[in-house]
């Protein structure tokens, strides 16, 4: 999330040399972040649960072109200015929708979440990032209050569409609030702020980078999220986190079941299906089916799920178009691709980085990805609308 984006997970791929051992995924946002730089990446000294199909110790930060601070030319309207309704309430059916692309909430102008909702029939998205302002303040990309984001200040007229909102909080910039709380009590008042503010029934975690990598934080994370739904039932957490084809990180690996040990009811995991490194370069649709079956089997064994549970907790977020990760490009067959394998499957969800992204390029295609556009010949919100068939 850096220079919000544009500092994107690149992983250390030599770290994800070093074979198969046991990973765990999810979505963001974020993971999201367009731009050259390398990563962050770097294992974590330990021996991983075993999980099943390794996917060594990858990918250290999240999905592509996210957010940043660069001006964009997305589509966008004044928001309103209250947050929604409160948990149960609300979202008439956006409880079952499977598809809910991210949101890059840093561009300078807003995403118009209600009118791609009524041009689409896709209503539910999710929001990235939230991470610490200052201490262990939650702002959006920790700089603007939560009150003030144009994106966020949509949600009650996307909710009186009968749509619905995530809030995710990391990102590809390794900035998660788990590292800035000193306490488990703060770090749980610290997401409650955000819950309570957007009356939210659904939050996401997207950990990459020294936030994936910082054992402590996990365990904090974990406690304060099992505190957070004991005090909002039924809220719906998902993780979203770096993976290979060939499976979820070590790390990841490690704060899944961290997780489930601290007592957390884990909803999805998220994997990011992108940014694989330079000598990945084939059909970025087949990596994407075949990270979510590596993945499938480890959470069978992490989270002591049956076969079809399993398939319901896996969620796939590719980047489309062009990768920050330039000879990686995700297509709309592609898409197309990866949701019939997701309806073959019974997957719990699928997103992709990002809806921000989801336009042709005003110059048509390009070599490098781009935070406003996809870099790929395509028409006007034709990745949503081919993810979008994805429906519960």
């Amino acid at each position: 999330m850096m220079s919000r984006r544009y500092r994107r997970r690149t992983m250390s791929r030599s770290t994800m040399a070093m074979g198969a051992t046991a990973a765990v995924l999810v979505a963001g946002g974020a993971a999201f972040a367009l731009s050259s730089a390398g990563g962050d990446g770097g294992d974590m000294a330990g021996t991983a649960p075993d999980l099943g199909a390794g996917a060594g110790t990858g990918p250290g930060t999240g999905p592509g072109t996210a957010p940043g601070t660069t001006p964009g030319t997305t589509p966008g309207t004044e928001p309103e200015k209250t947050p929604g309704k409160k948990p149960g309430n609300g979202a008439g059916q956006a409880a079952a929708a499977r598809f809910a692309p991210y949101i890059d909430t840093s561009l300078h102008v807003p995403y118009d979440m209600v009118g791609t909702a009524k041009k689409t029939g896709v209503k539910e998205f999710t929001l990235g990032f939230v991470s610490p302002g200052g201490g262990c303040t939650p702002k959006w990309g920790g700089r603007t209050g939560l009150a003030a984001d144009k994106v966020a200040r949509q949600t009650q007229a996307l909710r009186a569409e009968g749509g619905d909102i995530r809030v995710s909080f990391g990102g590809q910039s390794g900035s998660e609030l788990a590292l800035a709380c000193p306490s488990m009590d703060k770090l749980t008042a610290a997401y409650s702020q955000v819950v309570d503010r957007f009356k939210l029934t659904k939050v996401d975690f997207d950990i990459e980078g020294k936030a994936l990598e910082n054992a402590a934080a996990s365990t904090r994370r974990a406690q304060a999220i099992a505190a957070l739904q004991k005090q909002n039932p039924g809220l719906d957490v998902s993780f979203t986190l770096p993976v290979m084809p060939t499976g979820l990180t070590r790390d990841g690996a490690e704060l899944v079941a961290d997780a489930r040990k601290n007592g957390v009811k884990v909803s999805a995991v998220n994997i990011m299906a992108m940014d694989y490194g330079s000598s990945f370069d084939g059909d970025m649709g087949r990596y994407a089916i075949d990270a979510a079956t590596a993945t499938q089997k480890q959470l069978k064994r992490a989270l002591g799920l049956g076969d079809a549970a399993a398939w319901k907790t896996v969620g796939v977020t590719p980047m489309i178009g062009v990768n920050d990760v330039k000879n990686e490009i995700f297509t709309v067959d592609d898409a197309t691709e990866l949701v019939r394998f997701a309806r073959a499957k019974g997957l719990g969800k699928l997103s992709m980085w990002s809806a921000t992204r989801d336009k042709q390029c005003a110059g048509g295609t390009q070599a490098t990805a781009s935070a406003i556009c996809s870099s790929v010949e395509q028409g006007a919100l034709a990745f949503t609308k081919a993810l979008g068939g994805y429906r519960g």
